[in-house]
């Protein structure tokens, strides 16, 4: 079910964006966007719906049934909760000592560690 879903939605996207390349432009002008001679709506006007509108809000409709369903069915896939691994050792208790009391943090930097010094071969003499 989840496999047929998947290759309904893939082919749902695809077909949307066949389809809507194929659709002619309305109202592509920069000037019918704002309120040029042409424009009698915001979007355009709507007109008669076309076939190809009609095969579009199809397959919209029928692309977000998918998503929709394919976001249930993938929600009881996976969990961000991990579960211990049966086999694991088990963490180890805490204890139930007083811990050390911890040194005070100089206010001094921690002095840097001399470098090596660089190993150069002896040169022969003659």
């Amino acid at each position: 079910m989840y496999y047929v879903l998947i290759a309904i939605h893939v082919l749902m996207c695809f077909g949307i964006i066949g389809i809507v390349l194929l659709q002619a432009g309305k109202g592509a002008d920069i000037g019918s966007a704002f309120g040029g001679a042409g424009s009698q709506a915001v979007f355009g006007s709507m007109g008669t719906p076309t076939v190809l509108g009609k095969i579009t809000t199809g397959i919209a409709i029928v692309f977000a049934i998918t998503s929709f369903s394919l976001a249930l069915l993938g929600g009881e896939r996976g969990s961000v909760i991990r579960e211990p691994v049966a086999g694991s050792a088990p963490a180890p208790p805490a204890s139930s000592s007083v811990p050390a009391p911890q040194s005070p943090p100089s206010s001094a930097p921690a002095a840097p560690s001399p470098a090596p010094a660089p190993s150069v071969p002896a040169e022969k003499s003659k």
